[in-house]
């Protein structure tokens, strides 16, 4: 959201937000993009400035209106914002306990955008206007949707209200039914030009901060959402060659999701390497060398296998361990795992 300064919560979104409101055609847009770019604070801003009451045609919104200052305090009631229990905390967005659930239940947050939350946000869109601008829904991620919660969508993005405004904010928008890209205006937000996400991820004390950024793919939100779990800069450059040691005692603390994304960008990188190609994610001298195709192709797919299960309560340090046991098999040279030949074992 646009603060009270005028300040975007990002700097790198002012072009995209500008060009979103100069182009819009529709009632519904659909912003996407990698995950660590900010698509969610875009959404927020289109959504704020549809609800701004400093005048028609701003490139921004004022942030200094009463509509803006209630959109900062989460609490403007033109505004709904839809996001899966679980990640309402994260996204400052009220806590997973909030809601209509049954608070005494020990069931986990649901990870999905639920169809009686949407059938609550196709209601509210419905409903007359208080303040007499706009009604705005936020659905992000738009992903998270099943099918039944999509359709159930659908119909109100075919049919909307009259003041009716729509923002799906999507990581993968090829999960999301034909039927609901087809009625939205995509709005695509690329990753943001190097030099200013190293700037931003310094200005948040990320140390060495273009380790940091390629570690991350050249998504910022990511790379700061590392360094928070704990991996830095320092870590990273010294876990190809742990993990090639064997060693699993370093990572055995990091989340499992994560580490399993570290081998696999560790394992691209490698096969790179294997190809004559530059790393992406890694520093080249961090990379252990002479691994062979085949079994860093068979150790891609192993990752994958993982990754389905990476929510499967697993105990943390067997599992670490198991993870890179296998990627030290993989990343072994094959001079180095030659049996004897009939003349050396004589």
């Amino acid at each position: 959201m646009v603060g009270a300064d005028g300040q975007l919560p990002l700097p790198w979104l002012g072009k995209p937000l500008q060009d979103a409101l100069r182009t819009q055609r529709g009632h519904a847009l659909l912003v996407y993009g990698a995950q660590g770019t900010g698509q969610f604070e875009l959404s927020l801003c289109l959504a704020q400035a549809w609800l701004c009451e400093a005048g028609e045609g701003a490139q921004k919104p004022c942030g200094t209106c009463a509509s803006c200052h209630l959109v900062q305090a989460r609490s403007h009631p033109d505004l709904l914002v839809l996001v899966p229990e679980a990640l309402r905390e994260s996204l400052g967005w009220g806590s997973a306990d909030d809601g209509d659930e049954d608070k005494s239940s020990k069931a986990k947050p649901s990870k999905e955008i639920k169809v009686e939350a949407v059938r609550t946000a196709v209601g509210f869109a419905q409903s007359t206007s208080a303040r007499g601008k706009a009604k705005v829904v936020v659905v992000h991620p738009a992903e998270r949707m099943n099918a039944i919660s999509a359709n159930t969508l659908l119909k109100t993005l075919e049919e909307p209200p009259g003041i009716a405004r729509f923002v799906l904010s999507c990581g993968a928008p090829d999960a999301l039914l034909p039927t609901i890209r087809s009625r939205c205006q995509a709005v695509a937000l690329g990753l943001p030009a190097a030099d200013v996400a190293s700037a931003w991820l310094a200005q948040h004390k990320v140390a060495q901060p273009d380790v940091m950024l390629a570690a991350a793919g050249g998504q910022p939100l990511e790379a700061l959402a590392w360094v928070q779990e704990g991996i830095d800069a320092v870590s990273w450059t010294r876990f190809p060659k742990q993990v090639a040691g064997g060693e699993a005692a370093p990572v055995a603390g990091w989340p499992l999701p994560v580490l399993i994304e570290a081998l696999q960008k560790l394992c691209h990188d490698a096969m790179c390497l294997a190809s004559g190609a530059p790393p992406r994610y890694f520093p080249p001298a961090a990379l252990p060398t002479g691994a062979a195709l085949p079994a860093l192709a068979a150790w891609s797919k192993a990752l994958r296998d993982a990754q389905r299960h990476a929510d499967h309560p697993w105990n943390m340090p067997v599992m670490a361990e198991s993870l890179v046991l296998q990627a030290a098999q993989a990343l072994k040279s094959p001079l180095a795992t030659k049996p004897p030949s009939v003349h050396s074992a004589r």
